[in-house]
Formats: C-alpha cells, structure tokens, sequence
C-alpha cells in the first residue's frame, strides 16, 4: 500500500531534521502498535542517508554486531575493537556526526530496558556532552507507550527533558481512510467506510493487511477478520500484555465490560464484585486505554462519568473476539460470524455517533462538540456542536437509518439543555444516519 496522509508528522520530521544539521535534535515518536510509526519515520528519510537500529530482544553484544555493521555499510567506517555495549556504538556514532550529518532511527527503544537498562543514562551523558558539537537527527521510537512515557516524561528519568519534540502518531483520520477506499474500492458504499473505521480504528497495519487481500467492504473485512489464520485474533492480547503486565486478567475484564455496555464505575465493581478505582485510573491516566466522558457543559468536578475504549479496534476486539474465545477455540468461525453480523449494527451505532463528532470536531467550525445526558442517562442527545463566538449550535439524534429519528422527540430531550447552556442561541435540529457518511 503507498503511504498516505500524514502531511502534520512529514512536516514535524522535515523541521527537525533541517535543525539537526546546526544542532542535533532528539525527537521521540510515539504511538501505539501498528499505527505506521516506522513507516512514517523512513518515508521522512526516503532521500537521505540514515541508520537504523531495531532492538531486538537479544543480548547486547549481538545487537551491536548488527548497529557496527550497518554503519560500515551506509558510512565506510567502523569503531576499532571489539564493540559490546550500546554505549560504545553511541560514542561512535557522535564521533562520526563530527564530519557528516548522521540520520540515526532506533526502533523499540523501550526494549533496552530489558538488554541493559543503564543505556539510557549512558545516552543521557553522551548527549549532553556532544549535542552542541555534533550534526545528528536522533529519532527514537516506541510502541509500548507506557514506558516510552516513563522515559521521557518521567521527571525522575536521565531522558527527562532531553527530547527536542515528541511526536504523538494517531490512526488515519476520516480524511485518510476516504481516500483509501476510494482508491482501492471505488465502489464501495457509505457502511464499508463505516465498518473500517469501527474495526481498525484507522490502524495503518490493519489497514494495510485489509488492502491486500481486497477485503474492504463489510462482509469481506469480517470474513478476513475471522479467518482460521487470522492475525486479528490475537491482536488485542498481543497489542496490549507488553503494557498491561501481570494484572493484564483485572484489565481485560474491565475492557471487556465496557465493550459490552457496562460504562460506569458502580456497574463494573457490581459484576467483578470488587473495587476498580486504581485499575480504571491507570487504564486511563497511564496507559492511555480509556477515556472518561463527560456531558457537554459538564463542570470539571463532575461525577457524571461514562468510561469507553478509546481505540476502535480495541473496542471491537474485546466485544467479539476476547468475548467469544471459546467460540474460537472449538474453531466454530462459521456461527461467529453469524453471530458478528447479528449484533454488528447495534455495536457500531456508537462508531456512528463518534464518527459524527470527530467530523464536526474536525471541521473548525465549533468551539465545543460532545455528546449530553442527564442523571440515569436520561434525555440523551448523540451530538451537540456549539459556536459560541456565533451563538449558534446543532443538536443532532443518530440512527442507523435517519428516517428513524423524530425530531420533535428531540426537541422535547433537549429542553434542560437548551435552558441551562443555549439560551439564546439559534438552534437547529438534525437527523443524521449513515447515508450522510460522505463518500
């Protein structure tokens, strides 16, 4: 698949590499797994010299055998002796930006923890005591976002402070997976981009995988979804015990939860018949699984709270895949994905409603855009976009098929809303289904 998108991270890469060759700069890439982190970072490189380190988890000796030899290929020379620590590798690579302008990625650098955790004061000296004299364009990446955190953000760390920006790198935007489908199903209808967005969350590898095997209507992503060798079935567990660690059991059994409806605090210990508040605290503080969500308007004290996967494919694994391993175990995929269908447009109505407000986010055209409801979830209203420099706003209801909504209904619902937030504003009221998914 050719790259796409990504215009605002090329731009962040481009600038720093431009700095680098009057002061060295270190710029941290994060993301979580697959989301295109590497690839990205290369097709910044694509017309340049530069090295790349991967840290592999194998004993640090045999990791630098592989950086020595990549630098004797790409620059003809080579630190004398016998090289064993990543920090001789780091001397000679700031020996080396002495005379050239050196391009230097190192993949999984979180993985060092686990070779030889004195690297990372190691690089900490050696970068303090060269950055000013040297011409190099350090980029660092990681997919264990936790750790990558810990390192650089982390005040207590050697790293603290060090990195010249951080990159944050998300999925595809709606802007992103549009063209995508266009180029390679141009027939493809509203609900195919719907379905891509609600079972990749715009993970660039997902992506990637469903292009090749011109899976990217509905029926095909869940058929390959399914399929006996799939990846996807072990994605979740793989994507997220690296972070999770030993009490990965208590955290799935809260995402698996709020994957089937349970989004409250009080509702969860109900099931698990135990106190949750550090666990859901760090699923979402830390680890940057979950988020809090709150009504539109909502004062920042306030306990109205409903909690939810933040990554769409997450979302879809633990409602489908972690929720009926058993299924999968005894290998009965035919009656999964029957059951899948069945259940698919009741899960991914609420797909649809963050579709919607991630669109109206995006437009520029609003100050505010969220979602409301009252204690009990009562008066709930899928949309709210808020201009308040103009006073005007839309209140919008979201159904699979727009025809279904009554707009009267609405209005009645949005009442509280409107007397406490919008007085004076001019209101309109909107139906939106997935037809209005533009396409």
């Amino acid at each position: 698949m050719k790259f796409y998108g990504r215009k605002e991270e090329l731009s962040v890469l481009s600038e720093a590499k431009k700095r680098s060759f009057a002061n060295s700069q270190m710029t941290v890439v994060i993301g979580r797994r697959r989301v295109g982190k590497t690839r990205l970072i290369l097709q910044s490189l694509s017309k340049d010299d530069y090295l790349y380190f991967f840290v592999s988890k194998k004993a640090e000796s045999l990791l630098c055998l592989d950086f020595v030899q990549q630098i004797k290929e790409v620059y003809g020379e080579e630190p004398i002796g016998r090289i064993t620590q990543f920090q001789q590798v780091f001397k000679f690579i700031c020996q080396l930006a002495r005379k050239h302008h050196v391009n230097l990625v190192i993949d999984e650098f979180q993985d060092f923890s686990l070779i030889n955790p004195f690297v990372f004061s190691e690089i900490q000296r050696d970068w303090d005591l060269n950055k000013e004299e040297v011409k190099l364009n350090l980029i660092i990446c990681g997919s264990v976002q936790s750790m990558m955190n810990r390192i650089f953000l982390d005040s207590r760390e050697p790293l603290f402070g060090r990195a010249s920006s951080i990159l944050k790198v998300s999925p595809f935007t709606h802007a992103t997976l549009k063209m995508i489908l266009i180029d390679h199903s141009p027939k493809a209808h509203p609900e195919d981009l719907l379905a891509l967005y609600t079972i990749t969350g715009g993970t660039a590898k997902y992506i990637e995988h469903l292009v090749e095997r011109d899976s990217l209507t509905f029926s095909k992503i869940i058929a390959t979804v399914f399929h006996p060798q799939s990846f996807f079935l072990q994605e979740g567990r793989n994507a997220l015990i690296a972070d999770l660690g030993k009490d990965h059991t208590v955290y799935f059994s809260i995402l698996s939860l709020i994957s089937n409806g349970f989004t409250t605090r009080p509702k969860i210990e109900s099931v698990l018949q135990r106190p949750i508040g550090g666990h859901i605290n760090r699923l979402e503080r830390v680890y940057n699984i979950v988020k809090r969500e709150k009504p539109i308007f909502s004062k920042e004290n306030s306990t109205t709270i409903q909690f939810f996967i933040a990554d769409n494919f997450l979302r879809f694994w633990f409602r489908f895949i972690f929720k009926y391993q058993h299924m999968i175990e005894a290998k009965n995929y035919k009656t999964l994905v029957e059951l899948v269908k069945r259940d698919y447009r009741g899960f991914a109505g609420l797909s649809l409603e963050q579709f919607f407000r991630e669109q109206y986010r995006n437009s520029g055209e609003f100050t505010r855009v969220g979602n409301y409801w009252e204690r009990g979830n009562q008066n709930e209203i899928d949309l709210v976009a808020v201009d308040e420099i103009n006073k005007k706003a839309i209140i919008a209801e979201v159904k699979w098929q727009k025809k279904r909504v009554s707009l009267p209904r609405l209005e009645v619902k949005s009442e509280n809303l409107i007397k406490n937030h919008l007085r004076g504003y001019d209101i309109k009221f909107v139906a939106l289904g997935v037809e209005d998914i533009p396409l």
